[in-house]
């Protein structure tokens, strides 16, 4: 495909691009992306900015100290 063209369907920082026909036309379409992408780098820049303390802080059941392990 003409870079020019995948510029216009904004295509042209991809790698792959799924190409279907569909009603006699020719359709060009974006990959979709994988399921969690960027998490794992979104966690570990939160991680870096020490942006990631709990919440809620730790909480347990209030009989667990009388558990055996």
């Amino acid at each position: 495909m003409p870079k020019p063209l995948l510029a216009q369907v904004g295509l042209d920082d991809q790698a792959t691009a799924i190409i279907e026909v569909e009603n006699g036309s020719i359709v060009l379409r974006k990959p979709a992306k994988a399921v969690r992408a960027g998490w794992a780098e979104a966690a570990a820049a939160v991680s870096a900015k020490g942006s990631d303390a709990l919440l809620m802080g730790e909480f347990g059941n209030l009989d667990d100290e009388e558990l055996g392990w």
